[in-house]
């Protein structure tokens, strides 16, 4: 094709890169069909559009921006001199940056001209969705894709991995792929080209874009701005200038700031602004994101801010100075980075927490960082990073509670290519990265007798577009990370099922259902020697960690998420779902369980429901800083074998737990858990025991010479939950001091009690009546000696 000057593939090529240099907006070009073919002809492409100039160091990298020296200061680029075309693919040998597909997150917060992304091999959506942002405007989205109409029935590494046992690649649909190859097929600003013919199948309408325009590019300052006018020069538009003097509150305690945004609006800049401005303000600024490349903007943006002219203030970066997670100010000021579960515990008392992605931590997590002195949550609302709507439902009312002057900034205005990109509007198609549930006014008068319970099979979401964005907008929100691969597993992993609760057509509670278990002898064979299982998650735990290669026999569905829609929430339309799915389901299964990151509100809910805790993970989740609970509802008397079991081995191995690896569970997390077991421990203690515990809490005895005894009474009342009057505070105190082993005095101070002396007497006082409920006739009789 080269060769021909008027080759197809140039003129389409150069045709897209003048469109999108025109409209300050990108290009998606495609080449389907061979491989190798497709190989060729985006180096063919790339040359024919002026990126090999780039590529080569001839030429500007960022002439795809117009030369306008104004948005390179928003490109976040790293400073790197990094290449201006990127092809993500498994091959090597490329004279371009190249980067595996595994590896697509480097991307994240990086800006390139042009980024080719080998579709053949190691694709999956959450690789499209990452590489989609990196794109510059005036450049290009490239696709090197098997035939088209070949592609939704040809089977790859991702579809292998939605083969989860006892399924095999074969049960896999190539759902995903269809709906990808349509939206490529009629969406605007999309060429395809058909490499095995050399013919253009569809080159995109000469339909002029929109013009970006800064308007206020240098916004001014405010006229009564606490930041240095430096940092409204740093923004680039009105937008970045308003939040930025929206974060100025964060100067004073008592302050929290949202700032909202599509992606490559700039969000994350104002943030560093601001962070560079509180640091050359004296603050301790720490900064956290789900990972520190998140956050590297905030850093860029922060260093440039302290080392401009007019400032001066940089006194260090480091450790690392091209990529520093400290920056210091010479006012004593500095901006640091922390990852989330270690920055919820506002170390080093810092003035300003920054919590860059927001959407894409736990609401759990969020919470603790509303005990900072000041803190801004910066969001993405739609894209790859997170789903803001779900911050924004899930978060605000605690957010609004919270004591803290909240105020909140919305930027629309797009500021690395223009308005109405196609490339990021196809990308919110084909991703649903801006799928959400139904409006408010359709769903609010819903009640239980108005819903039907519906199975939303793949084949019906496929054809519904409207039906596909409600559900898996509501599962967005269910949930603190959903990725574009979750999409494609809803329409083709066949292990999975949904339902739903449907009020006039729409969506009002959705719950997404994995099968697992009905494993033959030599899978489980090979979990129990620790191999590892694809999509059998409660049987993996039970084989492999719990040592039940039973476990793995019976069949059942796990609750992946659950949702309801936020305007009919607390209505009991969760139980309902999880009712019907019994009803339906439980005749064919026999257990219906869940694994989610634990937390009182949740264990509660659970329990409600008829599940059982059976397992508490003994390792927090990297992101959330939770542990994990397993619970179970058995079906059939299979399922109740496998519940009964792991609830004995559950609770006669809990305490040994709690005291080791588990010593730092949350407390209400541990009754919680504790008080949603199917069967009650009782004390099996011995006359020694009873009187030590007798002797203890009525007369001089000590604690300290028989804790196993307190241990296992302590357990029966946890475990048979409002058996007592015993309150909250005395139950965190049998969890905190007697299960997990506390010291007093870190007992004391952490339940404000305000002595060691008063908090040993209320333990004291708290055994009474658990000696009352569950001693023996000896243990009564001896607390008789101490009541006459």
């Amino acid at each position: 094709m080269s060769d021909d000057p008027r080759s197809p593939v140039e003129t389409v090529a150069r045709d897209l890169r003048a469109a999108a240099v025109r409209d300050r907006q990108r290009r998606l070009l495609v080449f389907a069909g061979d491989r190798d073919a497709g190989i060729d002809a985006a180096y063919d492409a790339l040359a024919a559009a002026g990126f090999d100039e780039a590529a080569d160091g001839d030429g500007d990298a960022n002439e795809a921006t117009d030369g306008n020296d104004d948005t390179d200061e928003d490109t976040d680029r790293d400073g790197d001199d990094e290449d201006a075309v990127t092809i993500v693919t498994t091959r090597e040998g490329f004279r371009y940056d190249r980067v595996d597909p595994v590896h697509a997150g480097e991307l994240l917060g990086t800006t390139r001209d042009a980024v080719v992304l080998d579709c053949h091999e190691g694709f999956s959506p959450n690789a499209l969705g990452r590489v989609v942002g990196a794109v510059d405007a005036g450049g290009l989205l490239v696709l090197l894709t098997p035939p088209l109409d070949e592609w939704p029935d040809r089977r790859d590494e991702f579809d292998e991995g939605l083969a989860v046992p006892p399924f095999s690649v074969d049960d896999v649909d190539g759902r995903f792929r269809r709906r990808l190859v349509a939206t490529l097929r009629n969406h605007p600003g999309v060429a395809v080209v058909d490499v095995d013919e050399g013919a253009v199948e569809r080159a995109p309408a000469d339909d002029p874009g929109l013009t970006l325009d800064y308007g206020g590019r240098r916004p001014a300052p405010p006229t009564d701005a606490a930041f240095p006018a430096a940092a409204y020069r740093a923004c680039l538009t009105a937008d970045q200038g308003h939040a930025v003097a929206e974060l100025e509150a964060l100067l004073d305690p008592g302050h929290a700031v949202v700032v909202e945004a599509d992606r490559g609006r700039g969000k994350s800049s104002a943030a560093g602004i601001a962070a560079g401005a509180l640091a050359a303000a004296g603050k301790d600024v720490l900064v956290t994101a789900p990972r520190y490349r998140n956050a590297r903007e905030v850093f860029a943006r922060a260093r440039a801010l302290l080392a401009a002219p007019d400032l001066d203030a940089l006194a260090g970066a480091g450790p690392d100075p091209e990529h520093p997670r400290t920056l210091t100010s010479t006012s004593g000021g500095r901006v640091r980075f922390a990852p989330p579960p270690a920055a919820a515990t506002l170390p080093e008392d810092p003035d300003v927490v920054i919590v860059d992605e927001a959407a894409a931590l736990p609401v759990r997590l969020l919470a603790r960082f509303l005990d900072a002195p000041s803190v801004a949550f910066a969001t993405t609302v739609h894209g790859y990073e997170g789903a803001g709507r779900g911050f924004s439902v899930r978060f605000r009312d605690r957010l609004g509670d919270s004591g803290l002057a909240v105020s909140e900034t919305h930027l629309d205005k797009p500021i690395r290519y223009a308005a109405g990109d196609p490339v990021e509007s196809w990308a919110f198609r084909a991703l649903l990265l801006d799928a959400r549930p139904p409006v408010k006014p359709l769903v609010v008068d819903a009640t239980l007798d108005s819903v039907s319970y519906r199975e939303l099979d793949p084949e019906t979401l496929l054809a519904d577009e409207h039906r596909l964005r409600e559900a898996f907008g509501l599962l967005v929100l269910a949930h603190y990370r959903t990725e574009p691969d979750d999409l494609a597993r809803l329409l083709d992993a066949p292990n999975l099922t949904c339902r739903a609760l449907c009020h006039d057509g729409h969506v009002v509670s959705v719950a997404l259902l994995a099968r697992e278990g009905a494993l033959d002898a030599d899978t489980r064979r090979r979990m129990y020697d620790g191999g590892r299982i694809r999509g059998n998650m409660l049987p993996d735990v039970f084989t492999s960690q719990l040592r039940d290669e039973a476990a793995g026999v019976p069949v059942g569905y796990r609750v992946m998420r659950i949702a309801t829609h936020h305007a009919v929430r607390s209505r009991g339309f969760g139980s309902r779902l999880l009712d019907e799915v019994e009803a339906e389901l439980g005749t064919e299964t026999d257990w219906l369980g869940v694994g989610y990151g634990a937390t009182p509100e949740l264990l509660r809910f659970w329990d409600r429901n008829g599940f059982d805790t059976v397992h508490l993970s003994t390792s927090r989740n990297d992101t959330s800083g939770e542990y994990s609970a397993l619970m179970l509802r058995p079906t059939s008397d299979a399922g109740r074998d496998l519940r009964e079991r792991h609830d004995r081995w559950f609770r006669g191995r809990v305490a040994g737990v709690l005291s080791d690896p588990l010593r730092d569970l949350d407390a209400d997390v541990a009754r919680a858990a504790l008080g949603a077991t199917a069967g009650v421990s009782a004390p099996d203690l011995d006359d020694r025991g009873w009187r030590i515990v007798v002797d203890s809490s009525y007369g001089p005895g000590l604690y300290s010479t028989h804790p196993e005894a307190f241990r296992r009474v302590a357990l029966a009342h946890l475990t048979d939950p409002g058996s007592t009057g015993l309150d909250p505070r005395e139950e965190r105190l049998l969890v905190r001091k007697v299960l997990q082993g506390e010291s007093w005095d870190a007992v004391a101070d952490e339940l404000d009690y305000v002595s060691t002396g008063q908090c040993m007497r209320a333990l004291g006082d708290a055994f009474r009546p658990l000696v009352d409920r569950y001693g023996t006739a000896f243990a009564h009789d001896l607390r008789g000696r101490y009541e006459k």
